[in-house]
């Protein structure tokens, strides 16, 4: 069974090697990066990687476009900060060798924030749908947070995908600025609305579940930080929508 591997990077210099050494034994591996100025496309072609260099128009169009340029009987999605272990290699490795039966597979995702791996909190076991027969599986076209749509059977594999998601605060205070932007479009796109008491009780709701509800409490300090920026994050979200309603209102009333 041929394996295709397909990444989108965008300036992922720092992680792009791991990811990309993690699935060297693959058929064929295909990036789509959307205007990186580092090292990264270098980074890829000397990895042996097939570079489409485009823009950007979000999550999940761009990994369909990546999908669209595979030609293995099977695919792999990793995102930049993703690596497979020793351990998960090999059970890729025996599920196509044996023929599988079902047309994707899911995994266990083992995440880390600020360096610690988080078993709480939501954050796991996180399944994710990532190894998937070609033509039987497409991505939604949501901005962010896209999902994988399987026309047949998913079956689950055992070892976890690690994801290294947030390597220090900075990087946590820009995705959330980013994550909270994307949220708000999408969800203006789908009419709805936003406000300040909206924006507080989401916000507050996100704290609650995230630290007692999904025992975030259990990974110390990390836990503390996650469920805060998680509700910076949704609260932003509601602020940010609330505020694109307005200027939209403006602009319409000036027309």
């Amino acid at each position: 069974m041929s394996l295709s591997v397909i990444v989108i990077t965008h300036n992922e210099e720092d992680m792009i090697e791991r990811c990309l050494a993690s699935v060297a034994w693959a058929d064929e591996i295909i990036v789509l990066d959307s205007g990186s100025t580092d090292r990264t496309v270098a980074f890829c072609r000397q990895r042996g990687a097939r570079v489409v260099e485009t823009d950007w128009p979000g999550f999940g169009p761009q990994k369909n476009r990546a999908l669209d340029h595979a030609t293995g009987a099977w695919v792999l999605s990793l995102d930049a900060d993703e690596y497979l272990t020793q351990e998960a290699q090999a059970e890729i490795q025996a599920v196509l060798a044996s023929g599988p039966q079902a047309d994707a597979f899911r995994m266990p995702r083992l995440s880390s924030y600020c360096g610690r791996f988080m078993r709480h909190g939501g954050w796991y076991p996180d399944y994710v749908t990532r190894l998937f027969r070609r033509g039987r599986a497409r991505f939604s076209d949501d901005l962010v947070h896209e999902r994988l749509l399987v026309s047949g059977p998913v079956a689950t594999l055992r070892e976890p995908l690690r994801h290294e998601t947030y390597r220090d605060l900075e990087e946590v205070l820009r995705k959330v600025d980013h994550y909270s932007a994307a949220g708000a479009a999408m969800a203006a796109q789908g009419g709805q609305r936003g406000g300040v008491m909206l924006a507080l009780a989401h916000g507050l709701w996100s704290f609650v579940r995230t630290y007692f509800v999904r025992r975030g409490l259990l990974d110390g300090p990390e836990g503390l930080m996650l469920a805060i920026s998680n509700a910076e994050t949704t609260y932003y979200k509601y602020m940010k929508l609330w505020l694109l309603r307005k200027q939209r209102g403006r602009a319409d009333e000036s027309s």
